[in-house]
């Protein structure tokens, strides 16, 4: 049985950016949508997005799994796309639902799949999706936390972490 999660649904966060309309590719049952997630760290700092795309605030490396894609095949795409890197190994860390984490089509509930991710090759920003990408120390999270700059499934992932 996969644990279920429940987060609130406003985090204070101010942004101006738009949802879209629901993404066909996306896998999906009638209620949840499936994503991945990667923790990637170098040197104890870990990979933060800043998003260019709704839900706003600084979040990790993730994205939805498509239809007909392996949960696997997901995080090895989303990482490339994201970042640009290839994923050298991976671990499942947490396999959960999680309620009250919307994305940009307005699904609140997910079913999440965070791994640890060993990689390599040249970071890239994404500006489509990304303001900035760069490795942060669990100080400067824990700053962003305090903030309230953190996208709140991300806040969620970093606190079962122990990152804050």
């Amino acid at each position: 049985m996969v644990k279920t999660v429940e987060l609130p649904l406003y985090n204070g966060l101010k942004f101006d950016l738009n949802k879209l309309k629901i993404d066909p590719k996306d896998k999906a049952s009638r209620d949840k949508h499936f994503s991945v997630g990667a923790i990637i760290k170098k040197k104890n700092k870990y990979l933060i997005i800043n998003r260019n795309l709704y839900p706003a605030g600084y979040a990790g490396i993730a994205g939805h799994i498509n239809k007909g894609e392996k949960t696997e095949q997901a995080l090895k795409r989303e990482v490339k796309e994201e970042t640009n890197y290839n994923i050298i190994s991976k671990k499942l860390l947490f396999h959960e639902i999680i309620k009250g984490n919307e994305c940009r089509t307005g699904f609140i509930k997910h079913e999440w799949f965070l791994y640890y991710c060993k990689c390599n090759g040249k970071l890239k920003l994404l500006k489509r999706e990304e303001k900035s990408i760069k490795y942060i120390t669990k100080k400067q999270i824990n700053k962003l936390y305090k903030q309230r700059k953190l996208e709140p499934v991300w806040e969620y992932w970093f606190k079962k972490l122990k990152v804050i």
